[in-house]
C-alpha cells in the first residue's frame, strides 16, 4: 500500500517511528513533511499536503501527527473527500475504517505512546469499510457537496 505521512514539529519523532514501521511491513511511504523537530511549522500544511495526495489517489491512506492530533484532523476534514479520524486505542484505529470508512488516520504524539501508536496504525489499516455504514457517508458527501455551494 502506498500511504503519505505528514507530521508538524511535535509529531515529526513519531511521524519517523511510523514511517520506518510502515516500510518495514512493505508499505511503500511517501512523507510530506516536516523533517526537522526543532523548527515550529504550521500543522494545517502538512494535512493539506496529505489530505490532497489521499484525494487525488496520488496515495492510498494518509497518517498525520501532530501535539494532539486535533488540528490536524480539523485541518484534513476541510479538504472534499477526506475522512479523518482522531484515533486514541486500537477502538477507535479500527471502528474508523470499519464504520467511518476513514481513509487519513490522525495521532497527538504527545499523547500516544510510539508503540501504542504502532498499533493504532496496524489496526487501521488491517480493517476495511463495512459497506452495511454507507448511507451515512453518503450523507457526509452530501454535507461536504451543500457545503461546497
Amino acid at each position: 500500500m502506498r500511504i503519505g505521512l505528514g507530521a508538524d514539529h511535535a509529531g515529526c519523532a513519531l511521524k519517523v517511528a511510523l514511517s520506518a514501521h510502515l516500510a518495514s511491513q512493505g508499505h511503500e511511504v511517501v512523507d510530506y513533511g516536516t523533517f526537522d523537530p526543532d523548527v515550529s511549522v504550521d500543522y494545517p500544511d502538512f494535512a493539506r499536503a496529505v489530505s490532497l495526495a489521499v484525494a487525488s489517489g496520488s496515495v492510498d491512506l494518509g497518517v498525520l501527527v501532530c501535539g494532539t492530533g486535533i488540528g490536524m484532523s480539523i485541518a484534513a476534514n476541510k479538504v472534499p473527500g477526506i475522512r479523518a479520524a482522531l484515533v486514541h486505542d486500537v477502538t477507535t484505529a479500527r471502528l474508523a475504517r470499519l464504520h467511518n470508512g476513514a481513509n487519513v488516520v490522525c495521532m497527538g504524539a504527545r499523547l500516544l505512546a510510539p508503540a501504542l501508536a504502532i498499533e493504532c496504525l496496524d489496526w487501521f489499516l488491517a480493517e476495511s469499510f463495512e459497506v452495511r455504514h454507507q448511507r451515512r457517508l453518503d450523507k457526509i458527501a452530501a454535507i461536504e457537496k451543500d457545503s461546497a455551494s
